[in-house]
């Protein structure tokens, strides 16, 4: 605690007078990484010790490690849901991702958090991969609230080439972009010179979703090399998450050059749980990985850190989930929604700094048409269709029950000796599932042929 000061009343009673506003704390610039198909335990600051990313984990010994931070089992709906504070499915996004030739993206009459934080002062920027869809300019990034863009639109591209399908795919300002380069280290570099640009001018909002370490697995030159005693793909990988520590630093330094340390939050995260776990990725002991609903594929390597605000070094066990950024944001950057669509975040400000409990008494992991998942307190439940042969086995549902406290890599299924848990958690699940709009996941036409250049109108 700190000492009592006695101050003088004639200087009490000109605070007094002064505008409220120099009373408030100021407005925090926000930096939010977003790392492409990262493994829960490749970075240091999450266990990792094969991989070198010395950055990141500075970063996050400054601030809180959120042990139980929750996303969609894929990129899109990730995308979508941090952007919106609204679970998926509430999007028809809640099955796979925006593929490069989708009719559809994030739903025009949604929302988003830069458009909340365009419309409070900030500058707003997005430097990375997009993915919620580029049918129509109506689509595009500085559509939905960013004031600068810089990437791409789809997944899976090229490193080097810049492309997808054959067709090119790299942006400024949504309009065709030639630079030449490793698509992280542009990223990282071009976020740099966003913050160099503005610092002291407004507050910003920077958004940096990385390609990597999303396949193709394309190390940058030589730096395949800096892991010798690791095989294929899992040393590219390795590579890679490399390249994206450095691009982080790249724009830490530019904050700490502005002066700005103090004045940022700084959040990050995968989008979901690494592919291919134990051969490409690391999830440590949770089971599964990318695509499924199991911890592996859901429960993320994160952190957030802002100097005098989290307390550094602490880890943060209540559950939360990405939704959850929009509300919190809007709460701390003094923003209020833009749009009157209700959103199923929560501020999570007090769980962060005071060890105050989840706001969620319910957290939706994905609810589709063959799988869905809700946790609730230590509680899980899972319920997927079982397909197979045999009368009576077509449709039949499949249903686990895990209480993570006690069993957090979901080993032992508890539903036979729970039931009244299951019927509770499964009316949770059904009423989210009432809500939810069709999936607008589609193949791909027979006659798609990839554009020259992705995003590009009426040429």
């Amino acid at each position: 605690m700190r000492p009592i000061r006695w101050i003088p009343v004639v200087l009490m009673l000109c605070a007094a007078a002064a505008p409220a506003a120099l009373a408030e704390p100021a407005r925090p610039n926000v930096v939010y990484f977003l790392v492409d198909d990262m493994g829960r335990e490749d970075c240091g600051f999450m266990g990792g010790q094969e991989i070198k990313t010395e950055h990141i984990d500075r970063l996050a010994a400054a601030g809180a490690r959120l042990d139980a931070f929750y996303v969609q089992p894929l990129c899109s709906p990730t995308r979508a849901a941090l952007l919106t504070g609204r679970y998926p499915m509430r999007h028809g996004l809640q099955v796979g991702v925006v593929k490069p030739w989708a009719q559809f993206g994030l739903p025009l009459n949604e929302r988003t958090l830069a458009d909340d934080l365009q419309v409070a002062g900030y500058a707003t920027g997005i430097f990375g991969k997009w993915h919620l869809g580029h049918v129509a300019p109506e689509y595009l990034p500085t559509r939905r609230g960013f004031t600068r863009q810089y990437g791409h639109y789809n997944g899976a591209l090229d490193y080097f080439t810049h492309e997808r399908d054959g067709g090119f795919d790299w942006h400024e300002n949504d309009q065709i972009c030639r630079d030449e380069g490793y698509t992280t280290a542009l990223i990282g570099e071009h976020a740099a010179r966003f913050i160099a640009d503005r610092a002291g001018k407004q507050p910003f909002f920077l958004y940096v979703p990385f390609n990597g370490v999303h396949a193709p697995y394309q190390p940058p030159e030589g730096g395949a090399a800096a892991y010798p005693h690791l095989k294929g793909d899992r040393r590219n990988y390795a590579a890679m998450l490399t390249a994206v520590d450095q691009a982080v630093g790249a724009v830490v330094d530019a904050v700490d050059e502005a002066g700005l340390r103090d004045d940022t939050l700084f959040i990050f995260s995968s989008d979901n749980g690494g592919p291919a776990p134990g051969r490409i990725t690391d999830n440590g002991d949770y089971r599964g990985g990318k695509g499924g609903l199991y911890e592996g594929g859901v429960r993320v390597a994160a952190f957030a850190t802002w100097a005098g605000s989290i307390p550094a070094g602490t880890i943060v066990t209540e559950p939360m989930h990405i939704v959850d950024w929009r509300p919190t944001l809007q709460q701390l950057c003094g923003a209020a929604p833009a749009g009157d669509l209700p959103m199923d975040g929560r501020d999570i400000w007090p769980t962060l700094t005071a060890a105050a409990p989840s706001p969620h008494d319910v957290i939706l992991l994905n609810t589709a048409p063959q799988a869905g998942a809700v946790r609730a307190g230590d509680w899980k439940l899972i319920v997927k269709r079982r397909e197979g042969e045999g009368p009576g086995r077509r449709g039949q549902k499949n249903v686990e029950l895990y209480n993570l406290r006690d069993d957090p890599f979901e080993k032992s299924n508890l539903a036979r000796q729970h039931p009244e848990k299951v019927r509770e958690l499964r009316q949770a699940l059904s009423e989210f599932a009432q809500q939810a709009v069709p999936p607008k996941a589609q193949p791909q036409p027979e006659s798609f042929a990839a554009p020259e250049v992705w995003g590009e109108f009426g040429g």
